[in-house]
């Protein structure tokens, strides 16, 4: 199984029955990941130019990301402008490392056949002393696999409930005030990640890493798994209804106000309870699990 890739039996046995809503830190060890994607090996992919500029962000708390016209010359990625960027402190992630590295394409399949889960895998490469994004959460369950270095957590309870992709991501609903008052406070927990150690870092938990150490720098991998959810079931039970012709009727210009736009959606609504309560479930059930299997989401 792929997911032993990135945690003990106890791990994988957390997130395939438990799905912790609190972080958890899992020893490791070393497994063939560590001996593949490594230090050098992602370093060699980035700084001889070939890793692809649209995979490539750069960052140095507590500015931004840079423009990707930081590291490309001619439309591809610049070598040595990303190295002197590094050299001076930035973080380079290298996103999507399963549509770029056959090797980390079957990881992430495997975990999909296992979990049911889309997801995606970036690696975070941060000199000594360094941090690359600030305080922020995510919507996705994560699994942090460290490899080199170590690199502190500040952790703080999610401040949202439930965040999902255009519901509730930091970026859409921040506030001027978080970062004060959450340093203020203090974390609710705080976490040094070393080698052989895996995070999992259920979605909304806010979190600011940065390495500490002045002579070692930390790389990562961050395992981003999508948790599928009952509207994605909701998206699937509707999904066949293109096949009535009642569902693919054009509504006119004039049927989209006043009240006849009411009466346009009860309409809708009740032929879609209808459509929905002859359904066959069974057979729903098996194209639903066929699809969490193999679907796909593009962003990230």
């Amino acid at each position: 199984m792929s997911l032993r890739l990135l945690l003990p039996e106890e791990g994988v046995s957390d997130l395939l029955h438990a799905w912790p809503t609190e972080p958890r830190v899992y020893e490791r060890g070393k497994t063939a990941l560590d001996e593949v994607i490594t230090a050098d090996f992602l370093k060699d992919y980035l700084f001889t130019g070939c890793a692809p500029a649209e995979e490539i962000a750069v960052v140095k708390s507590p500015n931004p990301s840079l423009n990707r016209g930081a590291f490309i010359t001619g439309g591809r990625t610049d070598a040595a402008k990303l190295r002197r960027l590094h050299d001076s402190g930035h973080t380079i992630r290298l996103g999507n490392l399963q549509r770029v590295v056959p090797y980390m394409a079957r990881v992430s399949r495997h975990i999909q056949e296992e979990t049911g889960y889309s997801n995606y895998v970036h690696a975070f490469l941060t000199p000594p002393g360094n941090q690359g994004l600030r305080h922020h959460w995510d919507q996705q369950m994560a699994v942090i696999v460290q490899t080199a270095g170590v690199k502190r957590w500040p952790l703080w309870r999610p401040p949202v409930e439930a965040p999902m992709r255009e519901f509730n991501e930091s970026f859409r609903v921040w506030k001027d005030d978080y970062i004060p008052v959450w340093e203020a406070a203090g974390p609710d927990m705080e976490i040094d990640l070393e080698p052989g150690q895996s995070l999992l870092l259920p979605r909304g938990w806010v979190h600011n890493p940065h390495v500490l150490d002045s002579d070692e720098p930390s790389v990562h991998l961050t395992f981003a798994i999508r948790e599928r959810t009952s509207l994605w079931l909701a998206e699937k039970l509707v999904a066949g209804a293109i096949e009535e012709d009642r569902f693919r009727r054009v509504i006119r210009p004039g049927e989209l106000e006043g009240a006849e736009l009411g009466r346009q959606l009860l309409g809708t609504r009740d032929a879609l309870v209808q459509y929905l309560a002859g359904l066959d479930v069974t057979r729903v059930a098996l194209e639903v699990r066929q699809a969490a299997r193999t679907e796909r989401e593009y962003t990230t």
